[in-house]
């Protein structure tokens, strides 16, 4: 029966791949509840254009295609449209790759911005871009994707070109570590999460920092919020425990409770508390932001799978919000194939309460309980990472610390047979109704440090779908 249904979606798939292009159009709004009716089963895909052509697949030595695409690592609704919605992309295509100058990325297009596309669906169930808002500094100039500096969020990352030579503040002179460094961008994201409020700005969270961007509805720079004291751009100051992130998993989901006074951030896995060591754990972490007073509320969050990803947070009401957690696998193989299909593939979305869990910030402190400077909480001078690591979520029971509870709202997999290893947009579109989409990674994989296109099969580029499926989304 697998393979059965294996054939039949690949066949489809293929029938419905296809290079779509950009959009000005702008068709007639309608009853947001349609959608679910009027987006195919199987997900209607986002256009996209090419970023360049030229490069060699190193898995079959044949040109292949860098798309923009890459509208999936965050997705919202258009406050102001029914039909609407927003989607972000991160810094751009990148590889993971280990060159003369240490291990960091290959960006094959370094001088990518990262923006945020402003998206419509038709009343043919199709997705049109209206428009895209590049995203700037204070001064107006296009920021990039590139890493932070050391101290500011930077993760240790060498930047490379698509050829392996290292990226430099002066491309045509040799490097050298004074007169001529790595090219590194302080306001450079690596964008994750994405808030769009009424009054036309928005909210970026980023896997840097991390970093929280307020942004104008051009894009230019209003101010932000991340855990370096010393950081003179912030407004408010995230607890010194979030620059423990780990690189690339950083803050994953970012959302905004319904009177738009309180930033709500979830990171995508355990952070490195104190250190790598306790990376294999099931234990994150969300973080509330007052934007008026800057106070902030810390939650636990226990995912289903130790390293699972949390891709996406999404309000239902001042306490209840969604959360997106899934794992990296592709239902049908991916780029390695039909052998390496996995059909317990997790693409979950959960709904939490906020009031079910301890608030982290609250909690009386003194005797066991201290509230470290650099560490936050901790219990006999242990992280609550190192407590659970050790002895177990028990152990920070006993002094009543719990997760927010959380229950299963959708299965993407049993719902859709989602094929992607990413989903990390949500889209509320009413009490009823939930939008899902992926991240195509711009149609770009990475094998062996080598830059290839990205498949979902042999014959399936990886494009940002939208998928619509029914969903009790209400106020319990």
């Amino acid at each position: 029966m697998f393979k059965k249904t294996l054939l039949a979606t690949l066949v489809a798939s293929s029938l419905l791949a296809g290079c779509g292009s950009d959009s000005d159009n702008d068709p007639a709004p309608a009853n947001p509840s349609s959608l679910a009716d009027i987006v195919p089963a199987e997900g209607a895909l986002l256009p996209y254009s090419v970023l360049r052509s030229d490069l060699i697949d190193a898995s079959d030595q044949q040109p292949f295609e860098v798309r923009n695409g890459g509208f999936g690592s965050a997705m919202t609704a258009d406050p102001e449209a029914d039909r609407r919605f927003y989607a972000l992309t991160d810094r751009g295509p990148n590889a993971t790759y280990t060159g003369n100058y240490g291990k960091g990325k290959k960006f094959p297009t370094p001088e990518y911005t990262p923006r945020i596309g402003h998206f419509e669906v038709t009343d043919d169930g199709e997705v049109v871009l209206l428009n895209e808002i590049l995203l700037k500094r204070p001064d107006g100039t296009l920021i990039t994707g590139l890493p932070n500096s050391d101290g500011l969020g930077g993760t240790g990352e060498t930047p490379y070109n698509a050829d392996g030579s290292p990226i430099l503040v002066d491309p045509s002179s040799p490097y050298d570590e004074e007169s001529n460094p790595l090219r590194l961008d302080d306001y450079g994201l690596d964008g994750e999460g994405l808030v769009a409020l009424s009054d036309g700005t928005f909210w970026v969270s980023d896997e840097y920092g991390p970093h929280m961007v307020h942004f104008d509805a051009d894009g230019k720079e209003i101010e932000r919020i991340n855990p370096f004291v010393a950081d003179s751009r912030n407004t408010h100051t995230l607890p010194a425990e979030f620059d423990h992130r780990r690189a690339n998993r950083g803050m994953e989901g970012l959302t905004i409770t319904p009177d738009e006074k309180t930033l709500v951030g979830i990171m995508q896995s355990t952070m490195d508390l104190p250190s790598k060591d306790v990376r294999a754990l099931d234990i994150t972490r969300i973080v509330t932001v007052d934007l008026e007073s800057g106070r902030v509320g810390q939650y636990l969050y226990k995912q289903q799978k130790a390293q699972n990803s949390n891709s996406e947070l999404a309000a239902l009401s001042e306490n209840q919000f969604l959360v997106l957690e899934r794992d990296g696998k592709f239902l049908y193989g991916g780029p390695d194939g039909v052998d390496a299909a996995t059909p317990d593939a997790q693409k979950h979305v959960y709904r939490i309460d906020l009031t079910t869990g301890t608030n982290l910030e609250e909690l009386a402190v003194g005797g066991d309980l201290v509230q470290d400077d650099a560490l936050g909480l901790t219990i006999n001078g242990e992280t609550l990472e190192q407590v659970v690591m050790n002895q177990g979520w028990q152990a920070l029971a006993a002094h009543n610390i719990v997760p927010v509870e959380k229950s299963l709202v959708v299965d993407m997999v049993a719902q859709v047979s989602y094929p992607h290893d990413k989903m990390e947009g949500l889209w509320v579109i009413d009490s009823e109704t939930l939008g899902v989409l992926n991240d195509d990674d711009f149609a770009t994989w990475s094998v062996d440090g080598e830059l290839v296109q990205k498949r979902l099969d042999s014959n399936t580029i990886d494009g940002n779908r939208l998928y619509v499926v029914p969903a009790d989304l209400s106020v319990q």
